[in-house]
């Protein structure tokens, strides 16, 4: 297995820096824009919480992208995280010789 050496980011992070900074929209705008509570989009933004499938297909529809993209941003995060923190017991476990 293996995965590259550049950091982890997180989807609140595009979203904010790609997303909110250019277009000059705060996360209670968006919220409001999209029916959803302004401290799940605060949240989001602030790096506390990840997407969901429901906030994707919401960020999607406004954005004009797709919900793949929002929940890879999110899957790419959290395996990125996770073998951090899993790197001494992935080490461990043997490979599968293929014959």
């Amino acid at each position: 297995m293996s995965t590259n050496n550049l950091p982890a980011i997180h989807p609140g992070e595009i979203l904010r820096e790609l997303y909110l900074a250019p277009l000059d929209l705060k996360p209670y705008s968006l919220a409001k824009k999209l029916g959803v509570p302004r401290t799940r989009i605060e949240r989001i933004v602030g790096e506390k919480v990840g997407i969901t499938a429901d906030t994707a297909l919401r960020l999607a529809k406004f954005f004009n992208t797709t919900p793949e993209f929002w929940m890879n941003l999110q899957v790419a995060y959290d395996i990125k995280i996770q073998s951090a923190a899993l790197e001494p017991a992935l080490a461990a476990i043997p490979e599968l010789d293929a014959a």
